[in-house]
């Protein structure tokens, strides 16, 4: 069940695909470099509406984003971020996603008039990431920390309440190496599948998948082969960290 892709160029493509517990066959988006349309062509997938940071359901179309930008200096680098910012009962912060990670920390980058003085894209983690990192959208990048895996599991925006999305997509920036970047898992904890994102060295990827009912209760995505370092580079570590998340609008699970 595992689809890798190696593409400079904007794909739109159905899947033949085993193991979705529905017979459902997800939809892919990916780019490398210029990767603007794509990242436009997944937001009209999921219905073309933003339907931003307002606490409840907005029905069964439409998109939650998370660019990072609106963080409080406090909640980024040095700092940790908080898995439940995105969560939170009130607008603009209710968009129905809670991050976590087996590491020691998840975190936000700098941005670049911070009063810790910390480098932007990481820079304080290791110096050259300030250079080899690049922003889709200005400025802050999001990464865990001690590990190279974040569970992201999703919710009725501003509630505790389980749900269930059509498809998460995101915003890779520095990609050296071929490797599993999301695996999607029902309600149940079953499988729906596995997918590479494109390499893209120095530059940005886009990699989005959506399926054509809510199903994805869960998405385990991979940062490269290693966790942000000093070390990065050697024995084949390969970091990489995101920009954009965009994900469908969480639908409540039905008991």
């Amino acid at each position: 069940m595992k689809y890798t892709y190696h593409l400079l160029t904007v794909v739109v493509c159905a899947l033949f695909f085993v193991g979705c517990s529905d017979g459902n066959e997800p939809t892919v988006i990916t780019a490398a470099g210029d990767i603007g349309t794509a990242v436009e062509q997944y937001r009209q997938l999921l219905g073309g509406t933003n339907n931003g940071g307002d606490p409840g359901s907005k029905g069964s179309s439409g998109y939650r984003e998370i660019n990072w930008d609106s963080l409080p200096d406090e909640l980024a680098d040095p700092n940790p971020y908080i898995p439940d910012f995105f969560n939170a009962p009130e607008a603009p912060r209710a968009r129905g996603i809670v991050l976590n990670t087996p590491g020691t920390a998840l975190m936000v980058s700098a941005d670049s008039d911070n009063p810790y003085g910390a480098l932007p894209r990481f820079g304080s983690i290791n110096p050259q990431y300030a250079d080899s990192f690049k922003t889709f959208s200005e400025e802050r990048l999001f990464s865990p920390v001690g590990s190279n895996i974040v569970n992201i599991t999703f919710f009725v925006p501003g509630t505790t309440n389980p749900a269930t999305v059509r498809g998460f997509g995101a915003v890779y920036t520095d990609v050296d190496t071929d490797h599993t970047a999301f695996t999607y898992f029902d309600i149940n904890g079953n499988m729906l599948g596995e997918f590479a994102t494109p390499i893209a060295d120095n530059g940005l990827s886009f990699l989005g998948v959506a399926y054509a009912k809510a199903i994805v209760a869960r998405v385990e995505v991979r940062y490269g082969t290693g966790p942000l370092g000093p070390d990065d580079g050697t024995n084949g570590t390969d970091v990489a960290v995101m920009d954009n998340f965009i994900f469908g609008e969480p639908q409540a699970v039905e008991n």
